[in-house]
């Protein structure tokens, strides 16, 4: 398999990561326009599980370090097996959780609310399960971020104020996101094995990144029909949602548009997880993470859900930014 040992390498890869997880939800708010954010998940989750396999059977097959995908496979211990695709199953509750939220409030505050308080709580359990960091500065990151996160959660208030939103609404069901999605990492985090950095041998008995990515993939696909299917069946916005209807009502354009949200969503874990053996768990996870930032970005500048905010509230918004910014420089020289 194809391991990175480099640390500069291990922060492009990250910084993909980063613009991965703050992008891809824009091909949800184009589909929406069409039909229900629940049709458009069964093709997200399809998409996040094929992007994984591909890379397994390709660059996690290939080269002299650890071990290919399928002895990888088959030598892992259960456990091991199991955590990772729980960590799939977690994330995919948060997920969804999300892109209702974003539904419901828009990008600028879905991602900085849910997103930000994952990012928080993911290098935290990260750091926890592994142990891997500087742990006085990834707490100075983390603050930096929380910050963040309350001043976009003022702004989206002021915001509502005005008649624009209900703001109880989108920032509760954010936040229930980002509970659960900092929760998740550090269970595929604790499923890889350490990689000897002379021999490039792999651990016995834990998986390659590629295995990791695999099984947590499945547990994203597995789950869908619990998750998905319930928030069909009883929505947290808009009505009811027919099964039926991803048959009948979706065309190619529609499909591809969840599959290419999936793909490029998977890019960015896939990236996230490979950099970790460069980078630590924690930094990898938190500096992708900053995926908060380019989501705002692209609701703030792109989508225009604050158009004719206040002044005050443009403030409020240019802090944040500062904030996030902060933050995630605080958590790249953290590994110095």
């Amino acid at each position: 398999m194809i391991i990175v040992q480099s640390y500069p390498v291990a922060m492009v890869m990250c910084v993909i990561t980063m613009l991965c997880w703050g992008s891809w939800a824009n091909t949800q708010k184009l589909a929406s326009k069409q039909w229900a954010f629940q049709l458009f998940y069964w093709d997200y989750a399809i998409g996040v599980f094929l992007l994984a396999l591909i890379l397994a059977l390709t660059v996690g097959s290939v080269g002299t370090g650890g071990r290919p995908f399928w002895v990888d496979l088959h030598q892992a211990d259960f456990k091991w097996l199991a955590s990772a695709f729980v960590g799939g199953v977690i994330f995919n509750l948060s997920n969804i959780l999300l892109v209702a939220a974003i539904d419901i409030a828009g990008m600028a505050v879905a991602f900085p609310v849910g997103v930000g308080l994952a990012l928080c709580l993911g290098v935290i359990t990260t750091y926890l399960a592994t142990g891997e960091g500087n742990a006085p500065i990834l707490a100075l990151g983390v603050g930096s971020i929380m910050v963040a996160i309350v001043l976009d959660a003022l702004a989206y208030r002021k915001l509502a104020n005005n008649n624009r939103r209900a703001p109880i609404r989108g920032i509760v069901i954010a936040i229930a996101a980002g509970l659960l999605m900092g929760c998740f990492y550090s269970f595929v985090a604790r499923s890889m094995g350490q990689i000897n950095p002379t021999t490039q041998r792999l651990e016995a008995g834990k998986l390659s990144p590629y295995t990791a990515l695999v099984l947590f993939s499945t547990g994203v696909l597995a789950s869908n029909f619990l998750w998905n299917s319930i928030m069909m069946v009883a929505p947290l916005s808009g009505s009811r949602v027919a099964f039926r209807d991803y048959f009948t009502r979706g065309n190619a354009r529609l499909h591809a548009i969840g599959i290419i949200g999936g793909v490029i969503w998977s890019i960015g874990m896939s990236f996230s997880i490979i950099a970790a053996t460069a980078a630590g768990p924690a930094l990898a996870y938190g500096l992708g993470q900053g995926a908060t930032l380019v989501g705002a970005m692209w609701g703030v500048f792109v989508w225009k859900e604050f158009k004719g905010a206040s002044r005050a509230t443009r403030m409020l918004l240019a802090a944040m930014f500062c904030f996030y910014l902060l933050g995630l420089a605080i958590l790249v020289v953290s590994k110095a």
